[in-house]
């Protein structure tokens, strides 16, 4: 569609309602996954696909699942019985909440073989009681684990070492995340989102490799959005020596971020995707019950900078851990790797252009040393032009001093050569040893 303006001014109207409007889907869509995080409304499911989509539960998972309308309070009609398409579900939990009564009124069966003891009295029970308020709590791993994040982190053919590095540490820092086969490079990204739906995953981390030098990084809440697409530079991984913190494998980390993170509508929407991918939920069965590692979010240059630091308890310092990366954001999409752009990165250079502008600097350079040395040459050829004489060079001369030419006839007398008396006395004493070696 093609708009007619009539000028610039109302060209520039037309662009600012158009970023405004963009604005206000960042906003809608952070605030849509930030619902998701903390429980969203439960949608009532209607129709036999629905009911049987919700029992069987997703693809992959042995698990199967309730529809969604059986949790719900449903409303009853003046006989007391239940409407709505799910009629039978009020009538199990009430009689599943008759079995739990009957079951706490019974009393505990004996083991066989067991002495039959006295009934217990008011004072056993007071002292029971007193015996329970000083008891050791349960673990904290003891808690029931409701958020059901998963992270499925792969990457495409082509990646190189330092990538596969990179991609092998983040699996053992994050122990809610999965890990799955290379994908090929003819297939479209969108293939992603079905990989995820069959190892039940709900986020994933693509590294897409390209030219073999390149790496970018696609974070993505599947199937429905939206997703972002990273430049990722300066990869340091948790091999290297310069890395030197420790932590518990599998422990839960803090999410520190920049507080630039809350001043624009997009950095507001990579937040909560950072906070939903990175942060292991809690009471996780592979997580361990401990803090002691951070994981800082920080925004210089117009790029992400991650750090991951270890907690040390003395004195609360921080020591590196890795691994250590940056993040240059090129766009955000509405979907799951694809649909309409949210936000484009104005201050975003490819890897293609930075190394061409490099070549044509060198190529400048080049070329100005050769004009250089061309300049030179045509200087050279050039016949030299003759100066008159000036008269006044003369005037700050000054003549010197005549010196008479003495003219010498006589030649100079030979000096004396002065022999060392030493020396035959020498060659003397060298015959007679040779003499003295010979006789012997």
């Amino acid at each position: 569609m093609i708009l007619e303006v009539d000028g610039p001014e109302e060209a520039g109207q037309i662009a600012g309602v158009v970023q405004a409007g963009r604005q206000d889907i960042l906003l809608a869509t952070a605030r849509r996954l930030r619902g998701e995080r903390h429980g969203g409304p439960r949608r009532i499911l209607t129709g036999s696909d629905e009911a049987y989509r919700g029992l069987t539960g997703p693809r992959g998972s042995r698990k199967s699942r309730l529809p969604a309308a059986w949790t719900l309070p449903v409303a009853r009609g003046a006989d007391g019985s239940a409407s709505g398409a799910w009629r039978g579900a009020p009538k199990m939990a009430a009689a599943k909440r008759k079995r739990e009564l009957t079951a706490a009124a019974r009393p505990k069966k004996r083991a066989k073989g067991a002495p039959t003891g006295p009934e217990p009295t008011a004072k056993a029970g007071s002292e029971t009681a007193a015996v329970e308020e000083y008891r050791i709590p349960a673990p904290v791993s003891q808690g029931k684990w409701k958020n059901k994040e998963r992270v499925l982190i792969f990457s495409s053919r082509g990646i190189n070492f330092r990538t596969r590095h990179l991609m092998q540490d983040l699996r053992t820092l994050m122990p809610h995340s999965k890990a799955d086969t290379k994908m090929d490079r003819k297939d479209k990204l969108f293939v992603i989102n079905e990989v995820c739906e069959m190892k039940n995953c709900n986020k994933c981390i693509f590294f897409e490799a390209k030219k073999k030098q390149d790496l970018y990084m696609w974070l993505s809440n599947t199937p429905q959005g939206p997703s972002a697409k990273f430049l990722v530079q300066n990869i340091h991984t948790l091999a290297e020596l310069k890395m030197t913190g420790n932590c518990l494998r599998g422990s839960r980390p803090l999410l520190s971020f920049d507080p630039a993170f809350d001043k624009e509508p997009h950095y507001a929407l990579l937040k909560e995707l950072f906070i939903q991918i990175f942060s292991t939920p809690q009471y996780h069965p592979k997580s361990q019950p401990f803090v002691d590692h951070v994981f800082t979010f920080t925004i210089t240059d117009k790029r992400i900078w991650f750090r991951n630091y270890q907690i040390i308890e003395e004195d609360a310092s921080l020591v590196e851990i890795g691994p250590r990366f940056v993040l240059n954001l090129i766009k955000i999409f509405q979907g799951s790797f694809g649909g309409p752009t949210l936000y484009e990165n104005p201050y975003y250079q490819s890897p293609n252009m930075h190394r061409r502008l490099i070549r044509l600097s060198m190529a400048a350079k080049f070329r100005e040393k050769h004009q250089v040395k061309e300049v030179q040459k045509i200087k050279k050829k050039e016949s030299k032009m003759l100066i008159e004489e000036d008269p006044t060079e003369v005037v700050f001369e000054t003549p010197a001093e005549e010196k008479p030419v003495e003219i010498q006839l006589v030649k100079p007398e030979s000096k004396a050569i002065v022999k060392d008396k030493r020396k035959p006395r020498k060659i003397q004493r060298k015959k007679q040893k040779k003499l003295f070696r010979t006789e012997a």
